[in-house]
């Protein structure tokens, strides 16, 4: 009897116990997911304590790193931005000028279990044309440069070691011109902007320079 006036208590409380548990968790990672567009530093804790990392590049129009690096396994959020400024909270108007020194880039955040930061380095090297001056295809402008903006000496190190070794993967003819410079900070850009190719395949930028991209690196 005793048994069953136990259960009977008990029960109801280990439900509403785990029910608790599963909208504790889940606001967890709504929370990362709005963090993933905010401009904060973060490190999220998964199940295992695997802890994310994350990578900053520029290579042109950040709507095509953005839609490239989306489909890339081990990659858990790309966001589109402006880095490399002095300016602070620069609109895109503003980027588009040339006057905030800002470059149009992407912050990756990625599980290193699943891809290395010196492969997240090989795709970018592939995605642009590193050789050619604040310039990318009929984009033109300081905006978009080719950038890598390091968060940490190890990742400085792996730039540069990148960098150098880059000429000889690529069969460049030319010398590369990307900088390599320290994240000072993050902004996003305009909500429009985020998730841009898989909002607008339609688009002629879409048509007829992202998916063409997209469909030689193997990702379309």
């Amino acid at each position: 009897m005793k048994r069953e006036i136990f259960l009977l208590i008990f029960t109801p409380l280990c439900i509403a116990f785990f029910i608790l548990f599963f909208i504790v968790n889940k606001s967890g990672a709504d929370s990362f997911k709005a963090d993933a567009k905010s401009g904060k530093e973060y490190t999220i804790n998964a199940g295992d304590n695997t802890n994310l990392e994350i990578a900053v590049l520029g290579g042109g129009c950040f709507w095509c790193l953005e839609a490239l690096f989306d489909r890339v396994e081990g990659v858990v959020e790309v966001a589109s931005g402006y880095a490399g400024g002095t300016v602070e909270n620069p609109s895109y108007k503003e980027v588009c000028s040339g006057t905030t020194g800002h470059a149009e880039v992407v912050r990756i955040t990625y599980d290193p279990k699943l891809i290395k930061y010196s492969e997240i380095l090989d795709i970018f090297w592939l995605a642009h044309d590193p050789t050619t001056l604040n310039r990318q295809g009929n984009d033109v402008g300081t905006q978009y440069r080719s950038i890598i903006l390091y968060t940490s000496e190890e990742q400085k190190k792996l730039a540069e070691q990148s960098k150098v070794k880059a000429p000889e993967k690529l069969k460049l003819t030319q010398p590369i011109v990307t900088e390599i410079v320290p994240l000072q900070v993050f902004y996003p850009a305009e909500e429009y902007h985020q998730d841009y190719y898989d909002n607008n395949r339609g688009t002629g930028y879409c048509v007829f320079v992202i998916h063409p991209k997209l469909k030689k690196l193997g990702l379309e």
